[in-house]
Formats: C-alpha cells, structure tokens, sequence
C-alpha cells in the first residue's frame, strides 16, 4: 500500500481543486471579511485637499512669528470664501479646507487672540497641514486582488467613495452528519445515542471562513437516506460529511459519493486527528469526508476546509496560517503521523508560548473547547522538549 500523502501533499491536492468563484458587486457596507476579485484603487486623492491636522489659525510661515489680523474662518464642510493674504489669519477647525494662500496651521494653543490682533510664534512651512492626496492618490492602488477585507480596509475603501466592491460570492456548503445514534441538543438520549454536535460546529467554521453553511439534519446508517441526502447535497458548492468514512459496515458515505458520480481524489492522511479524512470531487463541487469524532472535524477543518474555502473566495494566501511560538510542555513524537496538539497561547517575553491541554484524544470536544490552538508537531522519534520553538494554528 502506498504511504498516505502527507498534510501538505494533501493540502496541495485539495486546494488544486479548488478554482474561485464567479464574482459579484458587493456593497461596501456589507463587504467585511469578502475576498476581493479585483484591484480596487481610489477613484480620488485622499485627503481631498489640503486640510488643517489641528484646531487653529491657518497662516502664512513667513509671516511668523508676529501679529497678524484674523480675516475669516474655515470650518470642516465650510470653506472659508477668500483667500488669505499676508498679514491675515484665518481660524481653522481640524479637517477643514487649508485656505489658499496658507502654508500653515498654528494650535490654537500656541496663539494669543486680543482685540481682534492674533500673536503668533515662529512655525515652519508645512506644519499642521495634510496635503491633498497625503494619503492615497486617484488612480492608487487601495487593495489588491484576493485580499479578505478587513475593518481597517473597508473604511479605507469607503474613504475613498467606494461604494462597490468586486467579490467572488460566498461558497454554499452543505454540512451532513451521519450515524444513526445522533440526536439534536435537547432531546432525550436513549441507551447508546450521543448529541450531534459536528453540523454545528462546522457551520461556526464555516461562517468564520467566510461561506454560507446549510445543515443538513442527521443522517442514519441507511443506504437509501443517505444516498437521498448526498444527491441533494451534491447541489452545493462544498458537501461536508462528518462520519461514516472508515471501513466499518455502516460506513456508507465514501461508497455513496462514488455511486453519485464523485472522484475521490485521496482517502486518509497520516495526520493526527484525522486521519480518515476523504476527499472527492464532482465536477466544480468539492467533498469532504470528515472524521465522526468532534476534534479530528475541527482540525481537518482547519487544514484542509478552511483553506479550500478561502480558496474558492480568491483568497491568495488561503492558508494555513501557521505562527511561530515556543512549546511550554515537552511533547512525545509519533513516528507515523504529525499531529495537532490542542494547547493554549499564553503571551510571553519572546512571543506566543504553547501550553498542551489536558486530554488529546480525538473525541474530547469539551477538553478541545479550553484550546485556542493548534500546535504541529512534527513526525519523528523521541521527544519535543519544552521550549522547542513551534508552528501553530489559532482557532
């Protein structure tokens, strides 16, 4: 049997499948976390024109230090009327236009106003005042393709008069869970049930990553249901399955999706959790066979989802994003597989240090649930000693 790809073999061929989006007009209010299709550059030089960085008087610099007679006021959204001649001040509110004629702003507080005469220091050419086009230039770029927007970026976009934004549209995923023992939160558990936890925390993934999740209801152990509910998830752009993709006999899911027409790109990662991770495609839709237990869901997710997510968005760095930190606990190595430890960041002089959580077996949710990252360690023999420097996932 061949070896099992590796995470980033693997990654490489989920992410080889995963082509963008058609692109639609996003309206700025709306745009936060969308990935752009297109570079967005400033249709006007920001700030517009010269404007004061301060409440004061605008002034000529070579007319100071001296006294000099106040001829008007400019205020933000009221322009002062005349230009400024030598001799003159004019106050100014911060934001306001520099009038022309003024090379300078002097802080209120700097002056002294008397009888109408304004006493001024000495101030340098340029001071206090933001020249047009200081920040951006009509024609600049203001953010490049495949950037997911931040806060910062759309209101800087919006600054600019953007009012519309070029986007690929958000990936419809449909999320199955399957196995028969499943029951919503809230119901009574019978002898052997569980609650179905996975849909919802994989549509939380998912709405984080930037996609619109439809969850489907639990699916049992039936060749037909599931068969039904495959054929009708095969619609979206992405089908999350979770269970029902190891060799036991009620594990129908990678079978069901070959009978519907899908490919199946690879089965099995030698990662820890998540090994039994299935991946297939069907013309543009992507598949995904995710492990039963919760954490292995979570962490395939996180490697492997997430990124094809991104990437059907036109992200161009989907990720993972790993971050450099320091291993707080020595950690054994497997030799076979890497593995996602669950740990958390605490901020030390040097950076980020990783402290493992108790209890790493895959179907320890509520362990995972005091975890805020997810630490590589590395194939290997031996041990990872405390203070290893390490990459690691925040989730």
């Amino acid at each position: 049997m061949p070896p099992l790809p590796t995470i980033d073999e693997a990654l490489a061929l989920v992410l080889g499948h995963a082509r963008p989006l058609d692109a639609e007009d996003v309206p700025i209010a709306a745009a936060l976390g969308r990935v752009t299709a297109e570079d967005t550059t400033s249709p006007v030089d920001l700030p517009p024109f010269p404007s004061s960085a301060m409440d004061g008087h605008a002034v000529r610099a070579e007319d100071t230090p001296g006294t000099l007679r106040v001829a008007g006021q400019s205020a933000a959204g009221l322009p002062a009327g005349a230009r400024l001649e030598p001799g003159e001040a004019i106050a100014i509110s911060t934001g306001a236009v520099v009038p022309d004629g003024a090379d300078a702003v002097v802080p209120v507080e700097l002056s002294e106003l008397h009888d109408g005469a304004l006493f001024v220091p000495r101030i340098a050419l340029g001071v206090n005042v933001r020249p047009r086009g200081g920040d951006v230039r009509a024609g600049d770029l203001v953010v490049a393709t495949g950037t997911r927007l931040r806060p910062a970026q759309v209101g800087a976009l919006a600054a600019c008069g953007v009012a519309v934004v070029r986007c690929a549209r958000r990936p419809r995923v449909a999320v199955v869970p399957t196995g028969t023992e499943l029951r919503r939160p809230g119901e009574q558990l019978a002898p052997g049930e569980i609650y179905e936890s996975n849909s919802l925390l994989l549509a939380a993934q998912l709405r984080s990553a930037g996609a619109e999740p439809e969850l489907f209801g639990a699916v049992a152990d039936d060749p037909v249901e599931t068969r039904a509910v495959l054929e009708r998830a095969l619609a979206a752009d992405v089908v999350l399955t979770s269970g029902g993709v190891s060799v036991g006999p009620h594990d129908l899911v990678r079978e069901t999706l070959a009978e519907l027409g899908a490919s199946e790109v690879f089965w099995r990662v030698a990662v820890k959790p998540g090994k039994p991770l299935a991946f297939a495609t069907r013309h543009a839709t992507l598949a995904f066979g995710l492990p039963g237990n919760p954490v292995s869901s979570l962490v395939a997710f996180e490697l492997f989802v997430r990124p094809a997510v991104l990437a059907l968005q036109g992200a161009a760095a989907p990720g993972p994003s790993f971050e450099p930190g320091t291993l707080a606990h020595t950690l054994v190595r497997g030799e076979d597989r890497d593995e996602l430890v669950r740990a958390r960041i605490e901020h030390g002089d040097e950076g980020p240090v990783l402290h493992p959580v108790a209890g790493q077996e895959s179907h320890m949710i509520a362990r995972a649930a005091a975890a805020n990252a997810l630490v590589l360690v590395r194939r290997g023999t031996g041990e990872l000693p405390a203070g290893s420097r390490v990459s690691f996932l925040r989730v």
